[in-house]
């Protein structure tokens, strides 16, 4: 059931990057007043960050799967997945919630 729900969750991210590359996902136009650093590179970064901990996932189910893996070594791989894509959600919903807040404000 993990292995399920972690290769979904890497399939997910997958489809996340796959669709900020192309132009239909992140807005290149955000970026960060005082670092110079652009908000897209910060989240494109971000969502990297949990796509590889979904490739490593992936890469250690398929280790077990040919008998050269620990079990151990699988499920902390999916654990922390499944982690780093919950902080992404979270941090996702709190900036929503953030931008909505902003259009409620009075002008």
């Amino acid at each position: 059931m993990a292995i399920t729900s972690g290769a979904g969750a890497y399939a997910a991210t997958q489809r996340l990057l796959s669709a900020g590359g192309q132009g239909g996902g992140l807005s290149p136009g955000l970026s960060a007043a005082a670092g110079g650093g652009s908000f897209t590179a910060l989240l494109e970064q971000a969502v990297g960050g949990v796509a590889e901990a979904g490739r490593k996932a992936e890469a250690q189910a398929v280790a077990a799967a040919g008998g050269k893996a620990d079990l151990v070594d699988v499920v902390t791989a999916v654990a922390e997945s499944e982690t780093a894509l919950q902080t992404l959600v979270a941090v996702r919903d709190k900036v929503i919630a953030a931008y909505e807040e902003i259009l409620r404000m009075p002008i």
